[in-house]
């Protein structure tokens, strides 16, 4: 079935809540809550959501602005900053390229990461009384696409984010993803490689790791591989001049609870192309275009005659990854996530709901993530569901606009 956003040109959606299987008048209470919760009291300056079943879009609206300081309402052809929503992306690359046996899922990254092939594990002490040792096992394809790998963000006080600081471990300008992985090597991992799971810069690393194999940019291989067969238009690295005016601004929620702006989009960083392309966090994108990766996702990896991954290996990608089928509860190290813990296991690019009562929510077995500025999206298989959210309001954990959503949604289903 062909979506109305399909050609990329008309942003008009059609919708049919009872096509979709849902009650109309229960959708609707999503607008009511939105504007009444968020929009009105100013805690967002704008959203959108778009729900569709079957394949058939069921709910879409776009709420406020998406630059409050000109006025500018919410477009539905805004274009967002996805951040961490560039996970599952990478995720694919990779995987495609795993389809093609470029490697084995136990494959040691030293194959194609020379400076890795030597790393250590942190066991005590810090600066230059660090003690390190030997890993059991050397860090695999599979420890980087489920965030085992032993690597970290960098973003505290602990030895090993402090050793990431020293070697200057960043993504910001100047970086590349080759000097990136280069000083990565030199740190030391924080944990043993598959026993403990962390939020990281691992899906930069499988950014890189797409480069090396394929011997593309990535911005090249996700524009051939995925975007161009997929129509996603408006998804990529950078906003360029033509497409500025549909840029949203990007905010802060502050103490007294008011909101800051922090990115302006007509000075953002975003409208240059970066010198460092993240695989965990640098695309930016339309509500349209992701619903063309999540259709994708949701038809086993073909959308209108293009296939992008076999729907084998995308079964593979949404199971459990967890040692020993556990949840996130008993391997999580640090608070920083885009996910709770409870009931939650963790897959090849994407968090999987394996107990709605432990994880005191509706929508059991759907895979999903989320972004920094607060965007979300999961595929519910046994639904046939797809849901999309975007804002633009740092920090991701704010409020709790997955859960919210989610009841509003799965009560609606007729």
């Amino acid at each position: 079935m062909r979506l109305p956003f399909d050609t990329g040109v008309s942003t008009h959606v059609e919708t049919s809540p009872r096509s979709a299987g849902f009650s109309p008048a229960r959708l609707d209470r999503i607008t009511a809550h939105l504007e009444r919760h968020y929009i009105e009291p100013g805690k967002i300056a704008g959203c959108q959501l778009l729900v569709a079943r079957h394949g058939i879009p069921a709910y879409f609206r776009s709420f406020g602005f998406m630059d409050r300081e000109r006025r500018r309402p919410m477009r539905d052809d805004t274009i967002f900053r996805i951040y961490s929503m560039t996970k599952p992306i990478t995720s694919v690359a990779l995987m495609q390229l795993f389809e093609e046996a470029r490697f084995m899922l136990n494959d040691p990254v030293a194959r194609y990461l020379p400076s890795w092939e030597h790393q250590r594990v942190w066991v005590s002490g810090d600066g230059d009384e660090m003690e390190t040792k030997a890993p059991n096992r050397p860090v695999s394809f599979k420890h980087v696409l489920s965030h085992t790998a032993g690597l970290t963000y960098g973003a505290t006080n602990h030895p090993v984010d402090k050793a990431y600081r020293r070697l200057g471990i960043q993504r910001g300008p100047g970086e590349t993803l080759d000097t990136f992985v280069e000083k990565l090597g030199r740190a030391p991992l924080r944990y043993e490689p598959g026993e403990r799971w962390m939020y990281s810069f691992a899906t930069d690393v499988c950014g890189a790791l797409v480069e090396r194999i394929s011997g593309r940019r990535l911005d090249a291989y996700f524009r051939e591989r995925i975007f161009e067969p997929l129509g996603m238009t408006d998804t990529a690295f950078f906003v360029p001049p033509e497409k500025q005016e549909r840029f949203a601004a990007n905010y802060q929620r502050q103490p007294d609870k008011t909101l800051k702006l922090i990115d302006d989009p007509e000075t953002s960083s975003y409208l240059r192309e970066p010198s460092f392309l993240s695989g965990g966090g640098g695309l930016v994108g339309t509500t349209r275009d992701y619903l063309r990766f999540c259709e994708m996702l949701r038809r086993g990896g073909e959308l209108d005659g293009a296939r992008i991954i076999s729907s084998r290996t995308l079964e593979l990608m949404t199971r459990n990854h967890l040692p020993g089928g556990q949840d996130l509860t008993s391997l999580a190290i640090g608070a920083f996530s885009e996910t709770a813990n409870e009931g939650v296991g963790f897959g090849l690019g994407f968090a999987v709901t394996l107990d709605a009562a432990r994880a005191g929510t509706l929508g059991e077995g759907d895979y999903y993530w989320g972004g920094a500025a607060s965007t979300i999206f999961w595929v519910d298989p046994r639904e046939d569901l797809v849901c999309i959210f975007m804002t633009q309001l740092m920090p991701s954990g704010t409020f709790n606009f997955r859960g919210q959503l989610k009841n509003l949604i799965y009560s609606a289903i007729d």
